[in-house]
């Protein structure tokens, strides 16, 4: 597994760093190729040494076939510069990988790792919901990918087709083109454009603040509250009612020390007849 320590010792040129993808391009396809013996010595130092120097060289020389392959990503709609910043990654992961003494180039075998990691870049940002969770599913989405040779709907025929070279069933080809075949919408309305606003998602939930019927019972429930309330403050004492508002129900309330000192009484005092005030609320609103 590659670290970011490693990818920091690793890292070869960017798209960035050189300001677009054609001065990248031009950058490193001037990089010189190395020869198989040439390879296999740097390989080996890496190999035995743990030779960063030689890994770069190996990565540096092997640039231009990443970018070559992420450009036969292009049709997924995802900018070009970030399937080859992946491609590299998987590229660094090779050459950490690669055995000199297999007898492999390591361009045939960084394939592999070049494409796995694009092919897990596609798969996360071509939907803003993955399209393809399990390896059958993956391998379904790039070959159908390859196999649709127009906008519409496969026939039957072309179902059939696909499933038996795939190997897959016809259900899984119906159900991949269906997701191949969706589109990410935003959930709020845009902004610039009036004819499309109401055709938002946003537009289709139920929005249980705004109903007209609800805000009137509440309206009318706590109207009724607040005179139930009064009719039944009205039951008290003058001295039960003022200890109850100033407990309760004004916005700065009073203390049962503070209130005892208004009444010259103890604060003991002060909580019975509370308590008492707050039964006969109780049995008035009940």
């Amino acid at each position: 597994m590659t670290t970011k320590a490693d990818k920091a010792e690793f890292m070869p040129l960017t798209v960035a760093a050189s300001g677009s993808l054609e001065a990248y391009t031009h950058a490193v396809s001037t990089i010189p190729m190395l020869t198989a013996e040439q390879e296999r010595s740097l390989a080996e130092r890496l190999q035995q040494d743990g030779d960063l120097t030689a890994a770069r060289q190996l990565i540096m020389s092997h640039l231009r076939f990443v970018v070559h392959i992420a450009r036969s990503y292009s049709g997924y709609g995802l900018p070009i510069s970030d399937l080859v910043q992946e491609g590299n990654i998987g590229l660094m992961k090779a050459v950490k990988r690669f055995d000199p003494t297999v007898g492999v180039r390591l361009v045939s075998f960084a394939v592999h790792w070049i494409k796995a990691e694009i092919h897990e870049y596609v798969l996360k940002n071509w939907r803003i919901v993955k399209i393809a969770t399990t390896k059958a599913q993956r391998k379904l989405f790039f070959n159908l990918r390859k196999a649709k040779k127009h906008l519409g709907w496969f026939n039957q025929d072309e179902v059939k087709h696909v499933a038996e070279s795939l190997g897959v069933a016809e259900h899984e080809v119906r159900e991949m083109e269906s997701r191949m075949s969706n589109y990410d919408m935003p959930f709020d309305a845009p902004d610039e454009d009036d004819d499309a606003a109401f055709t938002a998602p946003v537009y289709y939930l139920q929005d249980k603040a705004s109903d007209l019927a609800i805000q009137v019972e509440d309206e009318q429930w706590d109207t009724a509250a607040a005179d139930r309330l009064q009719a039944a403050m009205r039951t008290l004492d003058d001295r039960s009612q003022d200890i109850v508002r100033a407990r309760w129900l004004d916005n700065n309330k009073l203390t049962l020390q503070e209130l005892a000192d208004r009444y010259q009484v103890s604060a003991e005092r002060v909580r019975q007849l509370e308590k008492n005030a707050m039964k006969k609320l109780h049995s008035a609103l009940s």
